[in-house]
């Protein structure tokens, strides 16, 4: 999603609401300044995707009696996840100055506007920074060998790692090598993540605030907010925008990229199972191949028919094959204990060379869409590691680049197998009865239906009984499908006031009056602020709901173009 550089804010149209509505928002917030606290550590008002959303949270946990605060950067960080090197014809630029000049003024203005015009009480990230603290991160973040910054921490806070995350993801690479500005820009986001945790500690010193709310929960800053509010026994709650339309993940204590890992099968595997639940599960797994009912979707217009393809791409359809689907690189670099490789590109280059002395297995490595069609386009491309590294591919080694309009799903489906290192795509493959590999973080892993690698040795083994002479067990993938429901219609909770925008920010809102905001009127509202409030789990009851009314929340409009 892109972060809006323009002085054209994308409102979510609150003032009008609040004209309709003056008296009794003033009421909900006299009421409200004895409520539970709540922070909404927005930080980047210029993140549109964000700033809607988290407003939306502000007036309907203040209908719900919170005293609700907002946290915004007002320009003091040296980097953060603002910041792209594809948005600088000069990277010197941005390593010499930063990112006050280009994006600051036009990101801190007009959330500020936003959330000050809602009658919420806005702190500013330089309230809480000395200009001792500011001097010290300056030092340390020169001081400290570029080789020791991943690995450093502030008083137990891992500033580093989120720093080497911010920066990844600023280049839009998995390393840094060969990067020319790798150290002065790795410098500026070490000194960010210092500075956040300085603001953060002192703004949530007191424990006055019983949640702190903020999205993502990764990168600088807001993986540094987490990191401070968990040491301070202040509770957690990170969000994201799902993939199905007016959805959106919550998670309790962290991003949901590490608690989906570690979420309970007890969440899931008792859920009662029938037909109609089935029927809607397939219906929207089908429609995953054309994103009809998603907002996020990397396929447009893909090409089905595999026969047709199968002779282009060099593969050999009457022989066996499985398949490898990447990642995108720079993708939410964080660490991760149970992967069974080091990285995402040393796991392929192992599975390659693995399959080189398998001739009677075909290897097709299906290159991630995102890599070139995502909101951030990655600037380290899985081929050119591939080919650094085999300059010539074995005869029985396909790989189909992101370009390709070919269907991933019509490729997996005639597969002998899968093998995956974090992506999401494991989750609907096993659903549909593809055996799955697992060697690295994706949430399916432990689930009790996919076959996970603690190890190499795990991994090499599982290679071994390749290829499979038997799909799932149909126990299996009814426990696939009760998890894959799980999570695409459970913990992807709709909100039927997001009206798809067919752009970026994907979403605006649509309100008319504040008593739609209110409690009963919205069950996926209610669930979010639930949770925000008492801490209760983020799963939607879709289940108990009538599937028509599901389907409508998500699936009524055409697909972004």
């Amino acid at each position: 999603m892109k972060w809006y550089r323009s002085k054209t804010v994308a409102d979510p149209g609150w003032r009008k609401v609040l004209q309709r509505d003056a008296q009794e928002w003033q009421s909900a917030l006299e009421k409200a300044r004895n409520g539970p606290k709540v922070l909404l550590a927005t930080s980047l008002g210029g993140y549109w995707a964000g700033t809607t959303l988290e407003s939306l949270l502000a007036l309907s946990l203040t209908l719900r009696g919170a005293n609700v605060e907002v946290l915004l950067c007002d320009g003091v960080l040296p980097a953060c996840q603002a910041c792209e090197a594809r948005a600088y014809r000069s990277l010197e630029r941005f390593a010499r100055r930063g990112p006050q000049a280009d994006l600051c003024g036009n990101c801190f203005e007009p959330g500020r506007r936003i959330f000050e015009g809602l009658g919420l009480k806005v702190h500013r990230y330089t309230s809480f920074l000395t200009p001792e603290e500011a001097e010290l991160a300056s030092r340390l973040a020169e001081q400290i060998r570029f080789e020791d910054i991943a690995a450093y921490t502030l008083d137990r806070v891992k500033v580093g790692e989120h720093a080497l995350a911010g920066a990844l993801r600023f280049f839009a690479r998995g390393d840094l090598t060969g990067e020319q500005l790798a150290d002065p820009v790795l410098r500026r986001y070490l000194k960010a993540a210092m500075l956040t945790t300085y603001a953060a500690r002192r703004i949530l010193a007191g424990g006055s605030f019983e949640c702190a709310a903020f999205h993502h929960g990764i990168y600088v800053p807001q993986g540094l907010m987490g990191e401070v509010a968990r040491s301070l026994a202040t509770r957690v709650v990170n969000w994201n925008p799902a993939y199905r339309k007016r959805c959106f993940v919550f998670s309790h204590g962290d991003t949901y990229h590490h608690t989906l890992l570690d979420e309970p099968t007890s969440a899931w595997e008792a859920l009662s199972w029938d037909e109609g639940q089935e029927s809607q599960l397939l219906g929207y797994l089908k429609s995953r191949s054309q994103g009809t009912e998603d907002w996020i979707w990397f396929h447009k217009n893909p090409l089905e028919n595999i026969e047709a393809q199968a002779e282009e791409i060099g593969l050999d359809l009457a022989r066996p094959y499985v398949g490898l689907l990447t990642n995108v690189i720079w993708d939410a670099q964080l660490h991760y204990p149970r992967s069974a490789f080091g990285g995402h590109m040393e796991w392929i280059l192992e599975t390659v060379r693995y399959f080189a002395a398998r001739s009677d297995l075909q290897l097709v490595i299906r290159i991630h869409p995102a890599e070139v069609r995502g909101t951030l386009p990655s600037r380290q491309k899985t081929a050119d590691e591939l080919a650094r590294s085999f300059p010539e591919l074995p005869r029985n080694v396909v790989v189909i680049p992101p370009e390709s309009r070919l269907s991933t799903y019509a490729l997996m489906e005639r597969a002998n197998a899968a093998l995956i290192y974090g992506t999401k795509t494991g989750v609907e493959l096993a659903a549909i009865g593809i055996p799955v590999i697992v060697a690295g973080e994706a949430w399916v892993r432990g689930k009790g239906f996919t076959l996970d690698a603690r190890s190499r040795g795990d991994y090499v083994r599982w290679l071994e009984c390749l290829p499979l002479k038997d799909r799932m067990l149909p126990s299996a993938v009814e426990r696939a499908r009760k998890y894959a429901y799980h999570f695409f219609f459970r913990r992807m909770i709709p909100l039927e006031c997001m009206e798809p925008t067919g752009g970026d920010p994907p979403y605006t809102v649509r309100v008319e009056r504040l008593r739609e905001l209110e409690p009963g009127r919205q069950r996926g509202l209610d669930v979010i602020c639930d949770g925000i409030l008492r801490g209760s789990p983020f799963i939607y009851p879709a289940e108990e709901m009538p599937r028509k009314l599901t389907a409508s929340l998500t699936g009524a409009l055409e697909p972004a173009r």
